[in-house]
Protein backbone atom coordinates (compact mmCIF):
# COMPACT_ATOMS: atom_id res chain seq x y z
CA UNK A 1 0.00 0.00 0.00
CA UNK A 2 1.39 3.42 -0.93
CA UNK A 3 1.92 5.75 2.02
CA UNK A 4 1.27 9.48 2.14
CA UNK A 5 2.57 12.06 4.63
CA UNK A 6 0.20 13.47 7.22
CA UNK A 7 0.03 16.80 5.39
CA UNK A 8 -1.61 15.12 2.39
CA UNK A 9 -4.64 13.98 4.36
CA UNK A 10 -7.73 16.06 3.57
CA UNK A 11 -7.89 19.22 5.65
CA UNK A 12 -11.11 18.19 7.39
CA UNK A 13 -9.55 14.85 8.41
CA UNK A 14 -6.51 16.63 9.85
CA UNK A 15 -8.81 18.92 11.80
CA UNK A 16 -10.72 15.92 13.17
CA UNK A 17 -7.42 14.42 14.34
CA UNK A 18 -6.43 17.71 15.95
CA UNK A 19 -9.74 17.67 17.83
CA UNK A 20 -8.49 14.43 19.43
CA UNK A 21 -4.87 15.41 19.98
CA UNK A 22 -4.69 19.17 20.21
CA UNK A 23 -2.92 21.30 17.61
CA UNK A 24 -0.41 19.36 15.50
CA UNK A 25 3.01 21.05 15.38
CA UNK A 26 5.02 18.45 13.49
CA UNK A 27 4.42 15.15 11.70
CA UNK A 28 7.06 12.55 10.88
CA UNK A 29 6.20 9.70 8.51
CA UNK A 30 7.53 6.41 9.87
CA UNK A 31 9.22 3.64 7.94
CA UNK A 32 8.39 -0.03 8.05
CA UNK A 33 5.11 -1.86 7.74
CA UNK A 34 3.18 -2.33 4.54
CA UNK A 35 -0.47 -2.09 5.53
CA UNK A 36 -1.00 1.59 6.34
CA UNK A 37 -1.82 4.43 3.96
CA UNK A 38 -0.59 6.81 6.64
CA UNK A 39 1.74 6.12 9.55
CA UNK A 40 3.02 9.24 11.30
CA UNK A 41 4.27 10.36 14.68
CA UNK A 42 2.59 13.63 15.58
CA UNK A 43 3.92 16.25 17.97
CA UNK A 44 0.80 17.87 19.39
CA UNK A 45 -0.46 20.05 22.22
CA UNK A 46 -1.59 16.87 23.92
CA UNK A 47 1.74 15.09 23.51
CA UNK A 48 3.12 12.64 21.00
CA UNK A 49 0.74 10.30 19.14
CA UNK A 50 1.35 7.61 16.55
CA UNK A 51 -1.38 7.75 13.93
CA UNK A 52 -1.89 5.04 11.38
CA UNK A 53 -4.78 4.49 9.02
CA UNK A 54 -6.19 3.42 5.69
CA UNK A 55 -8.99 4.63 3.41
CA UNK A 56 -12.36 3.54 4.75
CA UNK A 57 -13.13 1.67 1.53
CA UNK A 58 -9.92 -0.36 1.59
CA UNK A 59 -10.34 -4.18 1.80
CA UNK A 60 -8.26 -4.26 5.00
CA UNK A 61 -10.43 -1.82 6.93
CA UNK A 62 -12.22 -4.69 8.69
CA UNK A 63 -8.87 -5.86 10.07
CA UNK A 64 -8.13 -2.37 11.37
CA UNK A 65 -11.51 -2.23 13.07
CA UNK A 66 -10.74 -5.57 14.74
CA UNK A 67 -7.46 -4.11 15.93
CA UNK A 68 -9.31 -1.20 17.51
CA UNK A 69 -11.90 -3.47 19.11
CA UNK A 70 -9.37 -5.80 20.69
CA UNK A 71 -7.05 -3.02 21.96
CA UNK A 72 -8.81 -2.50 25.35
CA UNK A 73 -8.31 -6.18 26.13
CA UNK A 74 -4.55 -6.30 25.54
CA UNK A 75 -1.97 -6.49 28.35
CA UNK A 76 0.52 -3.77 29.18
CA UNK A 77 3.10 -5.34 26.88
CA UNK A 78 1.06 -3.90 23.99
CA UNK A 79 0.78 -0.22 23.02
CA UNK A 80 -2.18 1.74 24.36
CA UNK A 81 -4.82 2.82 21.82
CA UNK A 82 -6.00 6.35 22.58
CA UNK A 83 -8.74 6.64 19.96
CA UNK A 84 -10.29 5.24 16.80
CA UNK A 85 -11.61 7.76 14.27
CA UNK A 86 -13.58 7.15 11.10
CA UNK A 87 -14.08 10.38 9.24
CA UNK A 88 -13.78 11.87 5.78
CA UNK A 89 -13.19 8.55 4.04
CA UNK A 90 -10.43 7.43 6.42
CA UNK A 91 -10.18 4.92 9.27
CA UNK A 92 -7.53 6.08 11.75
CA UNK A 93 -6.02 4.80 14.98
CA UNK A 94 -4.18 6.97 17.52
CA UNK A 95 -1.64 5.05 19.63
CA UNK A 96 0.88 5.85 22.30
CA UNK A 97 4.32 6.38 20.79
CA UNK A 98 6.76 3.53 21.46
CA UNK A 99 10.36 4.71 21.11
CA UNK A 100 12.06 1.44 20.34
CA UNK A 101 13.70 -0.79 17.79
CA UNK A 102 12.70 -4.11 16.32
CA UNK A 103 13.62 -7.15 18.40
CA UNK A 104 16.82 -9.07 17.73
CA UNK A 105 16.12 -12.82 17.78
CA UNK A 106 19.64 -14.04 17.00
CA UNK A 107 21.23 -16.56 19.41
CA UNK A 108 22.49 -14.89 22.58
CA UNK A 109 20.55 -11.67 22.02
CA UNK A 110 19.72 -9.79 25.25
CA UNK A 111 16.29 -9.14 23.71
CA UNK A 112 15.20 -12.75 24.08
CA UNK A 113 14.38 -12.61 27.82
CA UNK A 114 12.35 -9.46 27.19
CA UNK A 115 10.44 -11.16 24.39
CA UNK A 116 9.81 -14.10 26.72
CA UNK A 117 8.41 -11.77 29.39
CA UNK A 118 6.08 -10.01 26.95
CA UNK A 119 4.73 -13.23 25.51
CA UNK A 120 4.32 -14.71 29.00
CA UNK A 121 2.14 -11.73 29.91
CA UNK A 122 0.07 -12.18 26.77
CA UNK A 123 -0.37 -15.90 27.48
CA UNK A 124 -2.59 -14.98 30.42
CA UNK A 125 -5.05 -13.03 28.23
CA UNK A 126 -8.45 -14.47 27.35
CA UNK A 127 -9.91 -13.70 23.96
CA UNK A 128 -12.80 -11.27 24.54
CA UNK A 129 -16.34 -12.25 23.67
CA UNK A 130 -18.45 -10.15 21.35
CA UNK A 131 -15.62 -9.25 18.96
CA UNK A 132 -15.19 -10.86 15.55
CA UNK A 133 -11.96 -12.63 16.37
CA UNK A 134 -11.14 -15.52 14.07
CA UNK A 135 -10.74 -18.94 15.68
CA UNK A 136 -7.50 -20.84 15.29
CA UNK A 137 -9.46 -23.84 14.03
CA UNK A 138 -10.58 -21.68 11.10
CA UNK A 139 -7.17 -20.16 10.40
CA UNK A 140 -5.49 -23.57 10.23
CA UNK A 141 -8.42 -25.49 8.75
CA UNK A 142 -6.80 -25.89 5.32
CA UNK A 143 -3.43 -26.98 6.71
CA UNK A 144 -3.88 -29.17 9.79
CA UNK A 145 -3.62 -32.94 9.24
CA UNK A 146 -6.98 -34.73 9.07
CA UNK A 147 -8.52 -35.32 12.47
CA UNK A 148 -6.27 -32.88 14.33
CA UNK A 149 -8.05 -29.55 14.01
CA UNK A 150 -9.65 -29.82 17.45
CA UNK A 151 -6.18 -29.52 19.00
CA UNK A 152 -6.15 -25.85 17.99
CA UNK A 153 -9.24 -25.00 20.03
CA UNK A 154 -8.95 -22.71 23.07
CA UNK A 155 -9.87 -19.31 24.52
CA UNK A 156 -6.47 -17.65 24.75
CA UNK A 157 -5.97 -14.36 22.92
CA UNK A 158 -3.26 -15.02 20.34
CA UNK A 159 -1.13 -12.74 18.18
CA UNK A 160 0.25 -15.48 15.86
CA UNK A 161 2.87 -13.37 14.06
CA UNK A 162 6.01 -12.87 16.12
CA UNK A 163 8.16 -11.58 13.29
CA UNK A 164 10.76 -9.19 14.77
CA UNK A 165 8.99 -6.26 13.09
CA UNK A 166 6.03 -6.90 15.39
CA UNK A 167 8.06 -6.67 18.62
CA UNK A 168 9.63 -3.39 19.72
CA UNK A 169 12.35 -3.20 22.35
CA UNK A 170 12.24 -0.10 24.52
CA UNK A 171 14.39 0.14 27.62
CA UNK A 172 14.02 -3.12 29.51
CA UNK A 173 10.72 -4.15 27.90
CA UNK A 174 9.43 -5.75 24.74
CA UNK A 175 6.17 -4.45 23.31
CA UNK A 176 3.99 -6.51 20.98
CA UNK A 177 2.50 -4.44 18.14
CA UNK A 178 0.32 -4.89 15.03
CA UNK A 179 -2.91 -6.52 16.18
CA UNK A 180 -4.81 -6.65 12.91
CA UNK A 181 -5.26 -10.46 13.16
CA UNK A 182 -6.10 -11.40 16.77
CA UNK A 183 -6.99 -15.07 17.11
CA UNK A 184 -8.79 -17.24 19.65
CA UNK A 185 -7.18 -20.61 20.26
CA UNK A 186 -4.88 -22.91 22.21
CA UNK A 187 -2.28 -21.00 24.24
CA UNK A 188 0.67 -23.03 22.90
CA UNK A 189 0.12 -21.66 19.37
CA UNK A 190 1.93 -18.36 20.04
CA UNK A 191 5.11 -20.02 21.39
CA UNK A 192 4.91 -22.29 18.35
CA UNK A 193 4.87 -19.38 15.92
CA UNK A 194 7.83 -17.89 17.79
CA UNK A 195 9.80 -21.12 17.33
CA UNK A 196 9.84 -20.67 13.58
CA UNK A 197 10.97 -17.05 13.88
CA UNK A 198 13.84 -18.11 16.15
CA UNK A 199 14.92 -20.75 13.64
CA UNK A 200 14.85 -18.15 10.88
CA UNK A 201 17.07 -15.91 13.04
CA UNK A 202 19.73 -18.61 13.34
CA UNK A 203 18.72 -20.87 16.23
CA UNK A 204 18.89 -24.60 15.72
CA UNK A 205 15.56 -26.37 15.92
CA UNK A 206 16.52 -27.77 19.34
CA UNK A 207 17.53 -24.33 20.63
CA UNK A 208 14.23 -22.85 19.42
CA UNK A 209 12.23 -25.65 21.06
CA UNK A 210 14.16 -25.20 24.29
CA UNK A 211 13.10 -21.54 24.28
CA UNK A 212 9.47 -22.54 23.67
CA UNK A 213 9.61 -24.85 26.68
CA UNK A 214 9.96 -21.76 28.88
CA UNK A 215 6.21 -21.31 28.39
CA UNK A 216 3.96 -23.61 30.46
CA UNK A 217 1.44 -23.84 27.63
CA UNK A 218 4.05 -25.39 25.34
CA UNK A 219 5.54 -27.62 28.04
CA UNK A 220 2.11 -28.96 28.94
CA UNK A 221 0.89 -29.48 25.38
CA UNK A 222 0.52 -33.06 24.19
CA UNK A 223 3.02 -34.37 21.67
CA UNK A 224 0.28 -34.96 19.12
CA UNK A 225 -0.88 -31.35 19.44
CA UNK A 226 2.58 -29.98 18.72
CA UNK A 227 3.05 -32.46 15.89
CA UNK A 228 -0.21 -31.30 14.30
CA UNK A 229 0.83 -27.66 14.64
CA UNK A 230 4.24 -28.28 13.08
CA UNK A 231 2.68 -30.16 10.17
CA UNK A 232 0.12 -27.41 9.63
CA UNK A 233 2.84 -24.74 9.76
CA UNK A 234 4.88 -26.60 7.17
CA UNK A 235 1.85 -26.92 4.88
CA UNK A 236 1.05 -23.22 5.28
CA UNK A 237 4.56 -22.04 4.44
CA UNK A 238 4.88 -24.51 1.57
CA UNK A 239 1.80 -22.93 0.03
CA UNK A 240 3.13 -19.40 0.64
CA UNK A 241 6.48 -20.24 -0.98
CA UNK A 242 4.83 -21.86 -3.98
CA UNK A 243 2.83 -18.70 -4.66
CA UNK A 244 5.67 -16.25 -3.97
CA UNK A 245 9.27 -17.45 -4.18
CA UNK A 246 10.76 -14.47 -2.37
CA UNK A 247 13.99 -15.75 -0.72
CA UNK A 248 12.84 -15.14 2.86
CA UNK A 249 9.59 -16.99 2.23
CA UNK A 250 11.46 -19.93 0.73
CA UNK A 251 13.71 -20.00 3.78
CA UNK A 252 10.73 -19.90 6.13
CA UNK A 253 9.23 -22.83 4.24
CA UNK A 254 12.50 -24.76 4.65
CA UNK A 255 12.60 -24.06 8.39
CA UNK A 256 8.95 -25.10 8.75
CA UNK A 257 9.68 -28.36 6.92
CA UNK A 258 12.53 -29.01 9.37
CA UNK A 259 10.24 -28.34 12.32
CA UNK A 260 7.66 -30.77 10.94
CA UNK A 261 10.20 -33.62 11.19
CA UNK A 262 10.56 -33.28 14.98
CA UNK A 263 9.35 -36.15 17.15
CA UNK A 264 7.83 -34.35 20.12
CA UNK A 265 7.23 -37.50 22.14
CA UNK A 266 10.96 -37.62 22.84
CA UNK A 267 11.56 -33.89 23.21
CA UNK A 268 8.53 -32.37 24.90
CA UNK A 269 9.92 -32.19 28.43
Amino acid sequence: MSRIPFEQLPADVRRAIADKTGAVHQALTTKGGMNSGIASILETNGGRVFVKGIPADHPQVAAQRREAAVAPHLPASCPRLYWHLEFGGWSLLGYEVIDGRHADYTPGSPDLPLVKNALSELQGSTAPAGIGIKAAVDRWADYAPPGTLHYFEGNTLLHTDFAPDNVLITGDRARIIDWAWPTRGAAWIDPGTLVLQLMYAGHSVEEALTFARRFPSWRDAKAEELTAFSSATAALWREIAEVDQTPWKLRMAEQAATLACIRYKDRRR
